[in-house]
């Protein structure tokens, strides 16, 4: 409600104004309103307190979440766990303070472009800077992150209890409070299937999309395929404080996996990150600055923001959008991703609508272009020009020209796989891999192909659509074809 005045609050002076209530009998006939919804605001904060105080169950909470804040323990959270209420006052169980060496710990960023400019250069730039920090902090990041607006959480709310109360009464979930360092809270989930199922001792961290919350979001893939699954909420949605700007989403994503390893005892080479959408670019970050995880599962993903943003505004505001996204909401998840050496799985929605630049037109979804990106600096020499025309002729076509340029090339799955265990037992299994130097142009499309299918797979499907357990794998490596070469 206070966001609703805050934004309406030009239009309803400009109306006040014109009505001549800016005189002195206005005024007073303003304050009598005002002086009016007080007294009705205390008049009910007074009755709930009162009710509140002869409500048995409420009497019970509340003794519970004093007990807990005084002490938390295993029999005092689970005392607490058997109530939904707001978050700012749910007790904080985990600090990115109480992890010692964490402030020598070094993290990677990315920086965004800083093009050097003159003093007259800066000066003549300043009004687009001005005018870009005005559109990036008041609704261009709402734009991007429309999960952070207050009325939509408001409408949603209801939905999203319903979630929690799934996953606690279905699932045994086990809600936390995480502080960042820039002072944000984050509103965490855990489903812990330790020694309980077969894939339990591997944990998957669900970073979810721009209008995502992990009580209805991606979780239910995972949990569906028998893992165990950590969900959090991005910062301004749900019980998360903050907005989602890029500093503190990785904030936010950093005391999730200091969490996990420190707080949930989950070793790095057990836990695999996914990422739905703009989720990617919190998990790329992660998978950067925890190169040891299982591996990145990037679910309709893109390499850049940038180019969606252009494309959903007018062409005449194209270099405001572009110096906005670049200076305030620089998601490039393709620079981050590089950095991880791991396993890396993408999944591609073939009628994808969101992230598509073209209507329908498979060869114009952005994950094509992080494939290609991905693979050109992991295989350089495999993906030149000629690989990379081979590469996007495949991610153009449709299930029955696959099967055709498949058949074509005669694909030898384990001909492609020895070859790249060859090259990595006489050099390394480090990036950029320079094997494919002095191929022949069919094993080259060979290898191409092989290597766009094993990074890649499609999904029939829309953007929002859950993704099926049955699609939900671990990415392809040739860690152990590697270590019997090594024997």
């Amino acid at each position: 409600m206070w966001n609703v005045g805050l934004y309406t609050s030009p239009i309803l002076a400009t109306v006040l104004y014109r009505r001549g209530y800016f005189v002195f009998d206005g005024i007073v006939t303003i304050a009598k309103f005002l002086t009016g919804i007080g007294l009705i605001l205390a008049a009910s904060y007074c009755l709930r307190s009162i009710d509140r105080a002869n409500n048995y169950t409420y009497i019970t909470f509340l003794n519970s979440l004093t007990a807990a804040k005084k002490e938390l323990n295993k029999d005092t959270k689970k005392a607490l766990s058997r109530y939904d209420f707001e978050f700012y006052a749910w007790p904080v169980e985990f600090k990115w303070s109480d992890i010692e060496g964490d402030e020598t710990k070094h993290r990677l960023y990315m920086d965004r472009p800083s093009p050097r400019r003159t003093a007259v250069e800066w000066l003549f730039a300043l009004p687009c800077q001005v005018v870009s920090y005005v559109v990036a902090h008041t609704f261009g990041l709402r734009l991007v992150y429309p999960g952070s607006i207050s009325m939509l959480q408001y409408v949603m709310a209801p939905i999203l209890l319903q979630g929690r109360i799934k996953l606690v009464n279905e699932n045994q979930a086990e809600r936390f409070k995480l502080h960042t360092r820039d002072g944000n809270y984050v509103d965490t989930m855990i489903v812990d299937r330790r020694n309980k199922h077969a894939n339990g001792n591997t944990l998957v961290i669900c970073s979810e999309g721009n209008a995502g919350f992990y009580e209805i979001g991606i979780m239910v893939t995972p949990l569906e395929a028998g893992y165990s699954v950590l969900g959090w909420n991005h910062p301004g949605f749900g019980g998360s404080t903050g907005m989602p700007y890029p500093d503190q989403e990785l904030n936010a994503i950093d005391i999730v996996m200091q969490f996990a390893i420190h707080g949930l005892k989950f070793q790095p080479e057990n836990i695999l990150l996914f990422g739905w959408s703009i989720g990617g670019y919190p998990i790329s970050w992660a998978a950067m600055n925890y190169p040891d995880v299982k591996g990145v599962i990037l679910d309709a993903t893109f390499d850049d923001i940038v180019e969606l943003a252009i494309l959903r505004m007018p062409s005449s505001l194209e270099p405001l959008v572009r110096k906005t996204i670049r200076d305030y909401i620089n998601l490039n998840i393709y620079q981050q991703l590089s950095k991880y050496p791991g396993p890396v799985l993408l999944i591609r929605r073939t009628e994808d609508e969101v992230i598509c630049t073209e209507e329908m037109k498979l060869s114009s979804n952005r994950g094509n272009n992080l494939l290609v990106k991905l693979l050109k600096y992991r295989y350089p020499k495999i993906f030149d020009d000629e690989g990379v025309a081979i590469l996007h002729a495949w991610l153009a076509a449709d299930v029955n020209q696959r099967t055709i340029i498949w058949s074509k090339y005669d694909i030898n799955e384990d001909l492609c796989v020895s070859t790249l265990m060859s090259y990595i037992s006489e050099h390394s299994n480090s990036f950029p891999c320079l094997v494919g130097e002095g191929f022949s142009s069919d094993l080259k499309a060979e290898m191409v192909l092989f290597l766009a299918h094993k990074y890649m797979i499609d999904f029939q499907s829309t953007h929002c659509t859950p993704l099926p357990a049955n699609m939900f794998r671990l990415p392809w490596e040739l860690s152990s074809e590697l270590e019997y070469v090594k024997v």
